[in-house]
């Protein structure tokens, strides 16, 4: 299959594209299928858990021929181009944890919680651990934020990142997110969802791996998973707490249609609030696709399209005005979960 654009996108499923012209028409499918196959830049940020001087770290790597360019609407982030990827990834201040590969669309989700200093969070599917060090560094003291990882290679990938990284204060867990919250009840300030998903925002046609177990079955079976997932966060957060759901997928029925589905079931419960981030290119989310109509709400969510520096993302903020503590049977409290 080739679009108007001429991008050859013969290696992706078919169901895919069609999918991405049904979402976004022909012009903006068009500009996705390009920065699918285009070279992607590299992007990093500043570790302040570990970095105590970002001058220094950057001129250690202009020392070493790495040309970082910074990124305009987001502080202490910076890009470089894709040939250089591997000096970043070999240098000092990277290889110390002074410096963060990380893609910019995956740094927003923290920064859309936006937890204070005094808050208790809750990162609910943590593993690789990026988001939880951003989160970490927002608030007094990474022992403030819990992490709960149910895939137990993912859990001690994560513990690791977290230790290398600054933040091995973070209290970390190795349980199933979905069941949490009949541990701790509703006690954290703010929680973060960035659920496992269908990744059609990380695809790319150098990186075949990244969409060959796609499916729109996978996309089904990806949404049941989620909306257990956010329900559980729900119950987790207190009353006047936030919850930020997020994906790198594109789908609407990871998207929208999650948070969709527990408006529903938690009637009276959920405000959507307007993502509080100003991100170029970003679209509003979705109220309706194909046959099925969301809350009008929904268009206060956050889509990031790719574009060759940016993965494909979708953010959701909640703010929980009422109790779901009517609907905790079987709960039992522990510190120890």
């Amino acid at each position: 299959m080739r679009p108007m654009n001429g991008t050859d996108t013969g290696a992706l499923p078919p169901a895919f594209v069609s999918r991405l012209h049904r979402l976004l028409g022909g012009d903006g499918a068009g500009r996705v299928l390009a920065a699918l196959a285009a070279p992607r830049r590299t992007a990093f940020r500043v570790n302040p858990l570990c970095c105590t001087d970002p001058g220094a770290a950057l001129a250690e790597l202009a020392a070493a021929g790495v040309e970082p360019v910074p990124l305009e609407w987001l502080p202490g982030v910076f890009h470089v181009a894709p040939d250089q990827r591997g000096a970043l990834t070999r240098s000092g201040p990277v290889t110390r944890g002074e410096l963060y590969i990380q893609n910019p669309a995956s740094m927003l989700p923290p920064l859309a919680l936006a937890p204070g200093s005094g808050d208790e969070v809750l990162d609910l599917a943590a593993a690789p651990g990026s988001k939880t060090l951003q989160l970490a560094a927002m608030v007094a003291a990474p022992s403030q934020v819990a992490a709960v990882e149910a895939v137990r290679g993912r859990f001690f990938r994560l513990r690791a990142n977290l230790a290398r990284h600054g933040a091995g204060a973070v209290r970390t867990y190795l349980k199933d997110g979905g069941r949490v919250w009949r541990r701790v009840g509703e006690r954290f300030d703010a929680v973060l969802l960035d659920a496992p998903c269908s990744a059609e925002g990380q695809f790319h046609l150098s990186v075949p791996a990244s969409f060959a177990y796609w499916s729109e079955r996978k996309v089904r079976e990806m949404a049941h998973k989620q909306r257990r997932l956010l329900a559980s966060a729900v119950h987790c957060a207190r009353p006047g707490g936030v919850i930020v759901y997020a994906t790198c997928t594109l789908a609407p029925e990871e998207n929208e249609a999650v948070v969709d589905a527990v408006l529903r079931r938690f009637p009276g419960v959920l405000e959507v609030e307007p993502v509080p981030l100003e991100v170029p290119g970003g679209l509003p989310g979705r109220t309706a696709w194909e046959d099925a109509v969301y809350d009008p709400r929904l268009a206060r969510a956050l889509r990031i399209l790719p574009d060759g520096l940016m993965e494909g993302f979708f953010i959701c903020r909640l703010r929980k005005t009422a109790s779901t503590a009517g609907d905790s049977r079987g709960r039992r409290s522990s510190e120890n979960w």
